[in-house]
């Protein structure tokens, strides 16, 4: 079968069903070609419903879960989006098809030059990246920005980020898994008059978060 007959079915099958009615993330979802991001020894698995190795251990993530943080975001056609950890750069993308710009933070070097070159090759103009530690944001990065609209976080954290969360926008919407090693939570942070508001999700696992503010 042919990657777009089963990209088409992913979606029907493994979004679709289980509740994703988002249309700007299913259309995101549509449109990128998650082989492009996946190893050869994986491609047969492409559009399977399950986290994939990119080395470094390091995942692809099980696109349901993707497109579960992507909707709690509400993501906008104008929205600057913050996401923590670049990896292969396939959740990246989907997140450029919707939005006006992705600022992307990846601490493994090898991983972000891989996923910044296929970005690259896929024509994707409003991405910018940075090397570094991602619990610390877009701190000292360039282009300068000191706020976004929305924040998403591939990886588990152990504590409430409060330094990505003094970089979110007055009415934007931060999402992260957050629990134990072994363990999380999705959790929803939503910044309302200066207050942060959090809204417990689903369960979840993720590599660990690591830094100065993660493990």
């Amino acid at each position: 079968m042919r990657f777009d007959d089963q990209r088409q079915l992913m979606v029907e099958r493994h979004l679709v069903s289980r509740g994703i009615v988002d249309s700007n993330v299913i259309n995101a979802f549509l449109r990128v070609r998650r082989e492009c991001f996946v190893d050869d020894e994986w491609k047969d698995f492409t559009y399977s419903d399950h986290p994939l190795s990119i080395g470094h251990e390091q995942t692809i993530s099980q696109p349901y879960i993707v497109a579960l943080m992507m909707s709690y975001l509400d993501l906008q056609k104008s929205d600057r989006v913050l996401e923590i950890g670049t990896g292969s750069g396939y959740q990246t993308a989907l997140l450029a098809e919707i939005v006006s710009q992705v600022y992307t933070v990846e601490r493994i070097e090898d991983l972000l030059m891989r996923a910044k070159a296929t970005l690259k090759q896929q024509g994707y103009k409003n991405i910018h990246f940075k090397i570094g530690d991602g619990t610390l944001g877009w701190l000292n990065a360039v282009p300068l920005m000191s706020e976004f609209d929305k924040i998403i976080v591939c990886a588990g954290s152990p504590r409430k980020p409060e330094n990505l969360l003094s970089q979110l926008a007055e009415g934007g919407k931060l999402v992260i898994p957050q629990g134990v090693a072994t363990y999380q939570d999705l959790i929803v942070y939503e910044k309302r008059g200066g207050e942060v508001i959090e809204y417990v999700r689903d369960s979840c696992v993720f590599v660990p978060l690591i830094g100065k503010e993660g493990w």
